[in-house]
């Protein structure tokens, strides 16, 4: 059974940094690109950043670029969102997605991955 499991989430004020890990099991995580999205109350669920396997590709939502880096360690099965400079519009549920695919570069399309996590809550106030 694949699980991926958020955590790291929380309330923070605008500035502030916080880093989500995403921990896997049940599936060959080197195998899989990992990505997060987001989802804030009212709107779509949106891309925020996707790293390949071997962590040679990263890319992220123009949102995000330049205050957010997404990590991965497939020693340890755990996908790491680093999030700098936050501000109040990135208040939002954060889940991690993983699929298996031949690409290198994450797709931003939600419908393509094959698991999800639960999410975690990032509230940010100004």
């Amino acid at each position: 059974q694949v699980q991926l499991v958020e955590s790291g989430g929380g309330l923070v004020q605008a500035g502030d940094s916080l880093r989500l890990s995403c921990a896997a099991s049940g599936l060959t995580f080197s195998s899989y690109i990992m990505a997060w999205f987001r989802q804030a109350p009212g709107k779509e669920r949106e891309f925020v950043a996707g790293i390949d396997w071997s962590c040679s590709w990263t890319n992220y939502a123009d949102s995000v670029k330049g205050r957010f880096t997404l990590s991965r360690d497939n020693a340890k099965n755990t996908v790491y969102l680093q999030m700098n400079s936050l501000e109040p519009e990135d208040t939002a549920i954060y889940s991690c997605a993983a699929y298996q695919t031949m690409a290198t570069i994450a797709t931003m399309h939600p419908i393509e991955y094959d698991y999800w996590g639960q999410g975690t809550q990032v509230t940010v106030s100004s």
